[in-house]
């Protein structure tokens, strides 16, 4: 999984969480700011971000679920907002005096109270620990995330015994109450299907299972489709071990949650086997192998061989170097609009994107220094940063933390939209989480919509299928299938009579030969070893 991750996008994905992970490079410059600028020592946050750490910590102990995290980092947000909204003159409220969905939150004003900054913390730590408490109590770190919910609750000085709704009585801790109450029933209806721990209803995979440890992919039914993977035991990238050994598809039916702006116009609806399947900037069908051999099938053999030539640029001992500074990374001017394109825009042997980088650093005036690295360092950097390494607050979650990061820095000016007068803390970390929380749930509804109905195939699914027909380039060489992968001299080629790979017997010979990512059977020690590539 680490050793697809850095190429997932080209051909495989194709959905809009592209553009997230276009911001790949924004989010290891971020990281590597933090070290060349250390911050100030901050004043205490906002019972906003205290609430939203807590919430990331919560998710780094529950299940790896992007899905459902988008969802809770969004709904946590509203809470947050709408309990600050609903003592301004000005901001309208999300879901307060609304109708969403099938869900009805009605609101008659409430009475001012003497301390407006008072009574907006007390509303809001109301709303996000009731709602929380809720979301996380049959997680598997439960024990830890609702103690920890207590322990921040308790020392905001609120009582958590104090259960009253009626906030036309004036008390800011009866609103919170009672917006975490109709959130809680807007989660019930919003198509997430909570009440049944998120599981979908009518998805069934088409091929039987993959076997990780044994040799090939040889039962695979449709090489277009998912495939699922079968462990002796399987751990989630959270590190929780999961009951069976052949973890679900995650939210294939997603695509019908509610989304936050979202919109009809922008959703396409298909149907199979009496289902249907909301798609949201429907990208149209990704590439497929053309089984009947009608078509080509390059674009498909050639996505999936990138996946596993760019695994085999995780080596950092390799000796190439990358320049990993602004003046050398992103500013792409022009992305692919078709599949076609793609081989324009991703390097397949050498890796990267065509982006310029940026002549001058727009805060100094001055060019940006050289940041040499090796090739193998930044891409492993990438591969665990988004692919997710135990207690990980997955990646709907990584932007909050980059995020928070932002937000602490010193050189940030809270104006809305960068104009305006500076805004206190509570009210730029309401707003910001609203936006942001906003941004990645709808980022997982489209993302999950476009999964769920094209049901396209992994690349280990792919690549076993494609070495298992053999080899695609010539006709005229051995192990020849116009279905197999793709040859290129020292990285994919086939095995000969010879070969330190042909086996004592030569019972390899034939077969195809990859250099790649080496995988974690080479791995002793996590904490020191790399698997390097061969």
């Amino acid at each position: 999984m680490v050793a697809s991750s850095p190429a997932a996008t080209p051909a495989t994905a194709r959905c809009p969480i592209l553009a997230i992970r276009q911001g790949v490079s924004v989010a290891v410059l971020l990281i590597a700011t933090a070290l060349l600028f250390p911050q100030g020592t901050q004043a205490q946050h906002s019972v906003a971000r205290q609430w939203n750490e807590a919430l990331l910590e919560a998710i780094r102990d529950d299940f790896a679920r992007p899905t459902v995290h988008a969802r809770n980092l969004f709904h946590t947000s509203i809470a947050m907002y709408d309990a600050w909204a609903a003592y301004d003159e000005q901001a309208a409220p999300y879901l307060l005096g609304k109708t969403r969905g099938s869900s009805t939150c009605a609101f008659t004003e409430i009475p001012a109270p003497d301390d407006v900054s008072s009574a907006r913390e007390e509303a809001l730590s109301y709303a996000a620990y009731r709602l929380l408490q809720h979301r996380f109590a049959q997680s598997p770190g439960a024990t830890s995330a609702l103690a920890r919910f207590d322990s921040l609750f308790a020392a905001l000085g609120y009582d958590r015994a104090f259960t009253s709704t009626n906030y036309q009585s004036g008390s800011a801790a009866a609103l919170g109450n009672y917006l975490a109450q109709c959130l809680i029933a807007y989660g019930l209806q919003d198509g997430a299907n909570e009440q049944n721990d998120y599981a979908y209803i009518h998805y069934a995979p088409v091929n039987p299972s993959l076997v990780p440890t044994f040799p090939g992919n040889p039962n695979i039914a449709d090489p277009n489709r998912w495939q699922p993977l079968e462990f002796d035991v399987f751990i989630d990238q959270s590190g929780n071990p999961l009951p069976g050994r052949t973890p679900w598809f995650l939210s294939p039916e997603w695509g019908r949650v509610t989304p936050f702006a979202l919109t009809e116009a922008e959703r396409t609806i298909h149907e199979r086997e009496g289902t249907a399947y909301w798609v949201s900037y429907d990208p149209g069908t990704p590439p497929h192998m053309d089984v009947e051999g009608a078509r080509s099938s390059e674009a498909y053999q050639w996505g999936f061989s990138l996946v596993a030539l760019w695994s085999a640029h995780l080596d950092p001992s390799d000796g190439v170097l990358w320049d990993i500074s602004p003046a050398s990374l992103g500013n792409i001017q022009t992305l692919p609009q078709t599949v076609d394109e793609y081989p324009d825009f991703y390097d397949l042997l050498e890796g990267g994107d065509p982006g310029p980088g940026h002549a001058l650093n727009p805060h100094t005036g001055q060019p940006y220094e050289p940041q040499m690295v090796p090739r193998g360092d930044y891409t492993r950097v990438l591969a665990e940063f988004w692919a997710d390494g135990p207690d990980s607050e997955t990646p709907p979650g990584h932007w909050f933390t980059i995020l928070n990061y932002v937000n602490d820095h010193p050189l940030l000016e809270k104006r809305f939209r960068g104009n305006g007068p500076v805004l206190d803390d509570l009210e730029w970390d309401v707003k910001a989480y609203f936006s942001l929380g906003g941004a990645v749930h709808d980022a997982a509804v489209a993302s999950w919509g476009i999964k769920g109905w094209y049901d396209y195939i992994r690349p280990i699914s792919a690549i076993r299928y494609m070495a298992d027909q053999g080899q695609s380039t010539d006709p005229t060489l051995p192990s020849y299938a116009p279905n197999g992968l793709p040859l290129l001299p020292g990285l994919i080629e086939v095995v000969h009579e010879g070969d330190p790979l042909a086996g004592t017997v030569g019972q390899h010979v034939g077969k195809i030969k990859m250099k790649a990512w080496r995988g974690p059977n080479y791995i002793t020690d996590p904490a020191t070893d790399v698997a390097g590539v061969g």
